[in-house]
């Protein structure tokens, strides 16, 4: 084999270690999350100079960061210790679905544990947020990573303490917070919506409750508010793309950082990417 061929190889070889090509796991066993309570997380920066989710990561864990020690670290301290039992890592993975035949890419906010795995996606998952569909711009998502760390720390918190919450009824679990939904305003950025639904008319039709249509700056401050009488919708989908994929809905409080909804749909000519009509009315009708 030439030299030019070996290093081709190699590249495609990490390219695929570094890939999840996995369904998202996000319940630990109880095993795995009493280990979990023994580790030093590591948060894991990414090697971009520039990049916001690295700004707004670090002032997210170290505002609010409770669940074990924590420590931050680069791309390459990751790569020797995420084999070492004694760690558990924060990371941004990159997520295609094997069963999804777009190849569409995702990526994803990750709790997950270190040991003697042959690759990332053998490692046990505790935790697995999406956060944008692969290459959307940061500023997206980034604005939102403070209420998604306390997200992920409450779900750890919650599937610890009820053993009986798995991979199977997790989703059913956090969707029965949707009837508290009614007493809260919900925060929708106007291009999250699918077409069916993007004025305040179409929305009313379908959905009898408060909301209002904002831009991202006005979530970002009831975030930083803890405006308790807010949720917002968070979306991943393939915005401005020509390829085709799944678009998770997720509604989560600015203040308490519960998941009240979550849902996907696979995006087609039928069912655009964003926030749904179908979408309303499971929301209105609890």
């Amino acid at each position: 084999m030439k030299i030019s061929d070996m290093k081709s190889l190699l590249i495609i070889i990490s390219l695929l270690i570094s890939l999840q090509i996995i369904a998202q796991k996000s319940v630990g066993s109880p095993e795995e999350l009493k280990a979990l309570m023994k580790t030093k997380t590591l948060v894991v920066i990414t090697d971009s100079q520039l990049s916001e989710y690295n700004v707004e990561i670090k002032e997210a864990v170290k505002k609010s960061w409770k669940l074990t020690e924590y420590e931050f670290i680069s791309e390459a301290d990751y790569e020797k210790k995420r084999t070492d039992a004694n760690y558990s890592f924060l990371t941004l993975d990159d997520v295609m679905y094997e069963k999804d035949n777009s190849k569409s890419q995702y990526t994803f906010l990750c709790l997950s544990l270190g040991g003697k795995y042959a690759t990332t996606s053998d490692a046990p998952q505790l935790c697995t947020v999406p956060l944008s569909y692969q290459g959307a711009d940061e500023d997206t998502y980034a604005y939102k990573i403070g209420t998604i760390i306390n997200f992920v720390q409450e779900h750890i918190l919650l599937t610890l303490n009820d053993p009986s919450l798995n991979d199977n009824n997790i989703i059913n679990h956090y969707n029965k917070n949707i009837e508290s939904i009614k007493d809260k305003t919900l925060y929708i950025v106007r291009d999250e919506l699918g077409s069916e639904v993007n004025s305040e008319a179409e929305i009313k039709k379908v959905y009898p409750y408060k909301f209002k249509l904002v831009e991202r700056e006005e979530v970002e401050e009831a975030i930083d508010d803890n405006d308790d009488s807010v949720v917002f919708l968070h979306k991943v989908g393939p915005t401005g793309t020509k390829y085709f994929g799944r678009c998770f809905k997720v509604i989560i409080g600015a203040a308490d950082a519960k998941m009240y909804y979550y849902d996907y749909h696979m995006v087609n000519e039928k069912n655009p990417d964003g926030m749904l009509e179908k979408d309303f009315k499971k929301l209105a009708n609890q």
